[in-house]
């Protein structure tokens, strides 16, 4: 059994480790190993995230809730641990959930208790199933206590046939003074559904419905959801497992995807009108949002994939990072993402180029004086000539003679092509991903947010959006473009500061 204070007394032992290659503004655990964002919300005039976290190892273990605050989504503070493993309903790990300050003021963490006690009368005991239930967790933004009523939501409240092992990840929200939660859920048929709770006091809640249902059309399990009103329509974000590729548009296995419709608040259900990737990187899963204090809707995500997290520097007392905040909006029924505003507070050193390069077939790698680095807010923009149509563009990022980060476009398919095999890693996980983008007759536009080992990815001001964890040697931070045929080039760079933790 996981001890809260013991957790709590490692952390601090940590504090004194200090790792040239950590993120400079990107969150990671203290210690450890962390994975999905939870609790990503406002208390006190502050944001506040929490992630599963496992302080002892670089690998999944164990769950606990790790916690930091910021005021700006780019200078984050670490706290001590939240919640531990310490109950026989959550013995086998406190996973994914989120958090909200309640009416009454204090903080209240809903989380996903783990156990292989059969809690459910009536069920068949198992003996190797970990049952999840739901349960809570109060306190003042630093403490918590554990409720003396958890688990307070068993997943046998689901419709009849849902599975007592998939029933996890509650996203709650307050509205005209009644608490609701959205929760995963297997139905009979073994694919995903997503199950609509309400609650007067946030400790006892009543199931209400089915809001949306997978119909074994998208992957299996949709994790980690999130319902929210944003410019007109509701976005319901879910997070599926075990996925067919679909063209350029989904990947096998794990994906995110944003359904973008209606929600029927009086028959509980929300509609579906059309649906999307959110991010067409490798490294990027379960995304959770919080609505800032100036209306602005923000969303983070675990900057990794299940299928890669084999690969671990032996090195490093940390596993895993989230992404850079991204502030999203709702265009003709489409997600568009953008890093948060507040990372330019952080730009230092512009500069800028404006060329025009060409090659008969394929010209030769062009790098331009000033522009390279690791901890970059770059944009570039390409756009064919009067006397020439390009056919490829080339861009190589953290590179040296060695390692390159690549990305390709064919301004004739449309599509980009983003490698990072080179990128120094010796396992054969995921490295190449494909995705087509819109129309553009060649003109491109990629703003590019690199942080020592993570590039993030902003196609044509946010209409798509791919994240990609590096390997690299932080001294690889060459940057260069070669074309197939002429083509106009513009550069922005900024530099961009680090952040203390």
């Amino acid at each position: 059994m996981a001890d809260l204070k013991k957790s709590r007394e490692y952390e601090a032992s940590q504090k004194a480790i200090t790792d040239p290659e950590r993120p400079a503004f990107h969150v990671t655990g203290m210690t450890g190993w962390i994975n999905d964002p939870n609790g990503f919300s406002t208390y006190k005039g502050e944001y506040h995230l929490f992630f599963q976290y496992h302080p002892f190892d670089v690998v999944w273990g164990p769950m606990h809730w790790g916690h930091v605050k910021t005021q700006d989504f780019v200078k984050w503070e670490f706290l001590p641990c939240a919640i531990a493993p310490d109950q026989p309903y959550d013995i086998e790990g406190c996973i994914s959930g989120s958090a909200i300050e309640m009416k009454d003021g204090r903080q209240l963490l809903f989380y996903t208790g783990m156990t292989k006690d059969n809690l459910h009368p009536g069920h068949v005991e198992k003996k190797e199933t970990l049952y999840q239930n739901h349960c809570i967790a109060i306190g003042d933004g630093i403490d918590f206590v554990k409720y003396e009523g958890n688990p307070n939501v068993l997943a046998s409240t689901a419709p009849k046939g849902s599975w007592l092992e998939d029933f996890r990840d509650p996203k709650i929200w307050l509205e005209e003074d009644t608490y609701y939660a959205i929760m995963c859920s297997r139905p009979e048929d073994g694919s995903g559904q997503i199950l609509l709770y309400k609650s007067e006091d946030a400790l006892n809640w009543e199931y209400v419905s089915i809001l949306a249902y997978n119909d074994e059309k998208l992957g299996k399990v949709w994790e980690c959801p999130d319902l929210f009103e944003l410019d007109g329509k509701y976005v319901l974000m879910v997070s599926p497992q075990e996925m067919e590729s679909d063209g350029y548009e989904f990947h096998p296995g794990y994906n995110t995807i944003a359904f973008i419709g209606n929600y029927d608040k009086e028959q509980y259900k929300f509609n579906k009108e059309i649906y999307h990737s959110i991010d067409y990187g490798i490294d990027f899963y379960a995304p959770q949002t919080v609505k800032t204090f100036d209306g602005r809707r923000v969303m983070i995500a675990w900057m990794s994939n299940w299928d890669c997290t084999s690969f671990k520097d032996p090195g490093k007392h940390w596993f895993a990072q989230m992404t850079l905040p991204r502030e999203i909006r709702v265009v003709d029924n489409h997600l568009i993402q953008n890093p948060v505003r507040e990372i330019e507070n952080y730009r230092t050193n512009k500069k800028c180029v404006q060329q025009t390069i060409c090659g008969d077939k394929y010209s030769e790698d062009v790098s331009f004086e000033g522009i390279k680095g690791r901890y970059l807010d770059l944009t570039i923009n390409v756009s064919p000539t009067k006397e020439d149509s390009y056919r490829k563009l080339d861009i190589k990022l953290a590179k040296d003679d060695k390692h390159y980060f690549y990305v390709s476009y064919n301004p004739e398919e449309d599509v980009i092509k983003v490698d990072r095999k080179y990128t120094g890693a010796r396992m054969d996980v995921l490295h190449s991903r494909e995705f087509k983008v819109r129309d553009q007759k060649g003109n491109l536009k990629i703003r590019f947010i690199l942080d020592r080992n993570s590039v993030e990815m902003f196609i044509n001001d946010g209409e798509q959006a791919a994240t990609f964890v590096l390997y690299t040697p932080l001294e690889a931070d060459g940057i260069s473009l070669k074309t197939m045929g002429e083509a106009n080039i513009s550069i922005e760079q900024y530099e961009l500061k680090s952040c203390e933790k």
